[in-house]
């Protein structure tokens, strides 16, 4: 028979490793718990996602990062009139909309993005071009033209009424700027949306701004309109809603 403390036995079961506590007892290891199942998730909306825009608003980046975020689900753009962007809002047209403040916020949640600068549109040889940017007071005496889907509703002190009756579009205004009959003011990236090689614009430093927001119907709250509001808010993929 072998002394007590000798070599095992050929075949001999090791023991299991053990720790000794403060107090010199020996403690056998830990037994590891079996990994829980998680929670089911709950699949998103099939979709589509249906984000209205009014002329001039640039969403392009965010639905870049929808495109990454939720490949499966597509997101559809649907342009909208400022003037008709509470009525698509309040009809269920949309999920939620790019718009121009102001708007009458009742029932809604809207979160400001950015701020325009308005600039004045003139033909590309008048006057007003020689200045890189244009006050108020430099307008005294031209013709303003306000067409009739005008989302600044500006009084601009000094300038001229025009005489001629007001046309319907924006694209209509800067047209009959190019020919040399009056001014036209509009948010710079309705400018830009518009340009022709025979007007030029300039910042109006001096104007209110025309403020771009979010809106979607505060009873309307889906989970595609809290992805979409979290990309808007800058959250990545992992954060939580905040």
């Amino acid at each position: 028979m072998a002394a007590r403390g000798g070599p095992q036995r050929k075949g001999a079961r090791a023991k299991p490793a053990t720790k000794r506590s403060a107090g010199g007892a020996s403690k056998p290891p830990p037994r590891s718990r079996p990994q829980q199942a998680g929670q089911p998730v709950e699949p998103m909306p099939a979709g589509p996602f249906r984000l209205g825009t009014v002329p001039g608003t640039t969403p392009g980046k965010w639905i870049d990062t929808w495109k990454q975020r939720m490949p499966r689900v597509p997101l559809e753009l649907v342009p909208l009139e400022v003037a008709g962007q509470r009525d698509a809002l309040r009809q269920d047209d949309v999920d939620a909309a790019i718009v121009r403040l102001p708007l009458d916020r009742d029932g809604l949640h809207v979160i400001p993005l950015y701020d325009e600068v308005p600039v004045v549109v003139c033909a590309a040889d008048s006057h007003l071009t020689a200045a890189d940017e244009l006050a108020i007071a430099d307008l005294a005496g031209e013709a303003l033209l306000v067409p009739r889907d005008d989302v600044l509703h500006l009084t601009v002190a000094g300038t001229e009424p025009s005489r001629f009756d007001p046309v319907d579009t924006t694209g209509e205004a800067i047209a009959t700027v190019a020919s040399g009959v009056g001014i036209v003011i509009v948010p710079m990236s309705l400018a830009r949306l518009h340009h022709r090689r025979d007007v030029e614009y300039r910042p109006l430093v001096d104007a209110p701004v025309s403020p771009v927001a979010l809106a979607w119907p505060v009873d309307a709250a889906t989970d595609l309109i809290d992805v979409f509001v979290g990309i808007v808010r800058g959250r990545t993929a992992n954060s939580s809603r905040g």
